[in-house]
């Protein structure tokens, strides 16, 4: 199955920012499936459609799930492979005799989903989760600076996550920005005006800066970065 796992933090920065009609397009263009965990529906469908202030946003993502551009995928064996994964990534930074618990099981089971699969992709913009993948060893002086005392890393459970998670492509909402951008999916924000000199660096810096100040994690730097490579 060709897929791209989804986590709730990058469906959220997409709603928060009026985005998610991107996807769309980009999964017709990818030809596979977008799939979320049970446990991300229910944290991006189930509750907020209880609350007032994000049933809106949840009504948008039930229309991308009514017209699959985004499916739930669950299995006995990404419950077993989330199960397994929780028990590493919730025992591996301890402080004071006790391990951190650094991720939900939502987020876990997208982790577990994207492993199982072995999808081409895994979309996620909380900045602990990507680190705890992509730099362990990061994450633990940052947790060490936070906590203001020791923090130890248990060097068998991160061989062990380093293992599951080796293959594992990580991108962002801002990286899904940026290739709609390229599709020519914002062509109608970019047309001549005259209340903007330079209407394409505008955009994809309205665009960037969205997505950072409403839940994604990217710097500053890998934004004037991204400015740069697209305006060449």
């Amino acid at each position: 199955m060709k897929s791209i796992a989804f986590d709730s933090s990058s469906i959220i920065s997409l709603s928060m920012n009026d985005l998610l009609w991107v996807l769309k397009s980009l999964k017709d263009k990818f030809n596979g499936d977008f799939l979320i965990s049970d446990g991300v529906r229910e944290e991006i469908v189930d509750y907020p459609l209880k609350t007032k202030r994000f049933k809106f946003e949840a009504l948008m993502v039930v229309n991308l799930l009514n017209n699959d551009y985004l499916k739930i995928y669950s299995s006995d064996e990404v419950n077993k492979k989330t199960v397994f994964i929780e028990s590493l990534v919730n025992n591996l930074y301890k402080a004071k005799n006790e391990y951190i618990k650094i991720m939900q099981k939502g987020e876990i089971a997208s982790l577990a989903l994207a492993i199982v699969l072995d999808s081409l992709a895994y979309v996620v913009d909380e900045r602990t989760t990507r680190l705890v993948i992509e730099d362990p060893e990061r994450l633990e002086k940052i947790l060490r600076n936070k906590l203001h005392t020791n923090v130890s890393i248990n060097r068998n459970n991160l061989e062990l996550l380093k293992k599951e998670v080796k293959n594992l492509r990580i991108i962002r909402s801002t990286e899904l920005a940026i290739y709609a951008y390229e599709l020519g999916l914002f062509k109608d924000y970019i047309k001549p005006t005259k209340y903007l000199k330079d209407v394409k660096k505008d955009l994809i810096d309205g665009l960037l800066w969205g997505l950072k100040l409403r839940g994604c994690s990217i710097s500053e730097e890998e934004i004037d970065e991204a400015l740069r490579f697209t305006n060449k």
